[in-house]
């Protein structure tokens, strides 16, 4: 009985630790309008990385992550 118990514990186990390594699916736009709302989507991503590297101050330990893949900011 209670191999059976830790047999249902471990595979329980092992299916919530392996639902978080399944990457996120996104389907592929099919339509124009789909295509084009994914591209304002990621042009309003940049902006607010750029407006948050823009304002966060040099000596915050976060600038360096927040300014990664950003253009038009000193170093």
């Amino acid at each position: 009985m209670s191999r059976v118990l830790i047999l249902a514990g471990l595979a329980a186990l092992a299916a919530g630790a392996s639902a978080c390594a399944v990457p996120n699916y996104e389907a592929e736009p099919v339509s124009v309008y789909q295509w084009e709302r994914r591209q304002q989507a990621a042009e309003r991503e940049y902006a607010e990385r750029q407006r948050l590297c823009r304002i966060t101050k040099d000596d915050d330990p976060r600038k360096v992550e927040l300014c990664r893949g950003v253009s038009g900011v000193e170093d």
